[in-house]
């Protein structure tokens, strides 16, 4: 058995190819999902496009022979995901948790793609059980990342700051998160730790605009 990461740190299982065996196509999806998104992060994004077809076709034809693959339904959703088709998403992952209502990855696609919706509380839902279910899974930091979003926009700022701050001490190397949590802080009077925040926000990123305005803002409010 072979573990095949696709970005995101999820974890695939699948033998080795073989064109034969009906799972083939679920280890293609996962290799034109993986090839799409590295194109995508070189912004040649037609030829992602093109992969990122390629799985969904892929996907769904082996949903149509086995409608219980669970790791077909995590690499479609995550494909259309990355197509921004999050209607598409939450379509196939209702399917997906009426086999196995238990599979945190979907689960946590879902609340992303509720989130893109503006369906925000559904979004926290799904969210918040994947964090409360796995909270040191692979994508716990970005659960409490868009937990703090849905905060920061119902302006429930200390609520967001948990938040944030849970998600930078999980994954610390991410300038926006903590420019957001520099912002909440800010926001909810927090002055001290709202500037700590600005600041590691422009040591990651020095040339992150948004910090140095919060931070000179703050500086200015003594």
């Amino acid at each position: 058995m072979l573990c095949i990461l696709a970005l995101g740190g999820w974890c695939i299982s699948a033998q080795a190819p073989d064109a034969s065996r009906p799972g083939q196509s679920r280890f293609d999806a996962l290799q034109n999902y993986r090839t799409g998104r590295d194109l995508e992060s070189r912004n040649r994004m037609d030829e992602a496009e093109r992969y990122y077809q390629e799985a969904v076709r892929l996907c769904t034809g082996e949903l149509s022979r086995n409608p219980n693959g669970m790791d077909a339904y995590a690499v479609l959703t995550w494909t259309l995901q990355r197509q921004k088709k999050y209607t598409e998403v939450i379509v196939w992952g209702g399917r997906a948790l009426r086999v196995d209502g238990n599979d945190y990855r979907i689960i946590e696609i879902m609340g992303e793609a509720y989130f893109y919706l503006k369906d925000y509380e559904k979004s926290l839902s799904f969210m918040q059980r994947y964090a409360n279910a796995v909270p040191h899974g692979d994508r716990s930091s970005v659960a409490y990342f868009f937990i703090g979003e849905i905060y920061r926009l119902q302006q429930k700022y200390r609520h967001a700051d948990i938040a944030y701050s849970t998600a930078v001490r999980l994954e610390p190397g991410l300038a926006l998160w903590w420019y957001r949590l520099g912002s909440v802080r800010e926001s909810a009077g927090d002055i001290p730790t709202a500037r700590d925040a600005y600041r590691e926000a422009l040591r990651l990123n020095p040339n992150y605009r948004e910090a140095g305005e919060g931070l000179n803002r703050l500086k200015q409010s003594g």
